[in-house]
């Protein structure tokens, strides 16, 4: 029989973990006879009392597993590790909050073992209940990765998917620290089916994600699978380059035929710090892809576990 594997990342959400468990638990319930489901749910570095729910699910049911972090490395991380620790024949990702319907997770399995794909992927077709400035920001960037981009991310993609084996693999060997799935389950490539649902709201708690935060992992996102910024940064300087030798050029026939009045100096403020702002700003670009070079040669870990539940967990999972 197959085995599902269930990958919960988790960060203060002790509400919303019991409330998961049950619905998942009526999945499993529903899949008895075609495979069995282990459900790995991965600690965050939580300040509440999620461990405490794991551990409780636990000793309720064999079929709870979990992987503690030392502290919050952020959800990348978390669902870097438990692909690690996941031992099933598929894998799947699922927020805790039902945002992530479980109730999906059986036409999903039946799509992957009955049909030539290699994951099943689900994406949001609405965005009900979100805020209409944050929703607008959303869809332009997936709109702009689509056209910076030779990677595949879909717009309203959503990191619940069910993967096969082998997808989850080549998905390990990008030990890369600076991540962002939603292109590398793309950049990998294979065969992936693409599921629609309306939005769902959480089932308890409230978002940890806020406006700042989507906007740091949206630039995480632009930096890791385009270097497109770097050219732009590139095309500026030879436009204003350009202009500057126009503007030169105005200036010498303007002096020769009318004489060097003098200009006012509000007007040449502005474009100096105007100019100086662009450059700043393709300095930041720059200052950006080395930043993430940087991180990238130190080496370290993307997680540490502090305690599992796991068996035969490695000692060097990273």
């Amino acid at each position: 029989m197959d085995r599902i594997s269930v990958i919960v990342p988790c960060y203060n959400e002790q509400e919303a973990i019991p409330i998961f468990y049950n619905e998942i638990s009526k999945t499993a319930d529903s899949l008895r006879q075609k495979a069995e489901i282990q459900i790995l749910f991965v600690n965050d570095g939580s300040k509440d009392a999620s461990l405490a729910e794991m551990k409780k699910l636990a000793e309720q049911d064999s079929r709870v597993k979990y992987v503690s972090f030392s502290r919050n490395f952020g959800k990348e991380a978390a669902m870097y590790a438990g692909l690690s620790y996941a031992d099933g024949d598929y894998v799947a990702i699922m927020d805790v909050d039902l945002q992530d319907p479980p109730s999906l997770l059986p036409e999903m399995y039946r799509i992957i073992t009955e049909e030539p794909y290699d994951s099943v992927a689900t994406r949001r077709v609405t965005r009900k209940g979100e805020p209409p400035i944050r929703s607008f920001f959303a869809r332009r960037f997936y709109a702009m990765m689509h056209r910076l981009s030779k990677t595949d991310i879909v717009d309203g993609a959503r990191d619940y998917r069910l993967m096969t084996r082998q997808f989850v693999n080549e998905l390990l060997r990008l030990g890369e620290y600076n991540r962002f799935s939603k292109g590398l389950f793309g950049w990998v490539g294979f065969e992936t089916k693409w599921l629609e649902y309306e939005n769902v709201e959480r089932s308890a708690g409230e978002t940890k994600w806020s406006f700042w935060k989507l906007l740091l992992y949206s630039v995480e996102g632009i930096v890791g699978f385009t270097t497109a910024p770097l050219a732009m940064a590139a095309f500026l300087g030879i436009f204003f380059c350009l202009v500057a030798f126009l503007a030169l050029c105005f200036i010498i026939v303007r002096t020769l035929m009318f004489g060097d009045p003098v200009s006012g100096w509000p007007s040449m403020t502005c474009i100096i710090i105007f100019i100086g702002g662009i450059q700043l700003f393709c300095i930041g670009i720059l200052g950006e892809y080395l930043a993430k070079t940087y991180m990238e040669t130190k080496h370290r870990p993307i997680f540490i576990c502090k305690e599992t539940n796991v068996e035969q967990a490695g000692e060097e999972k990273k």
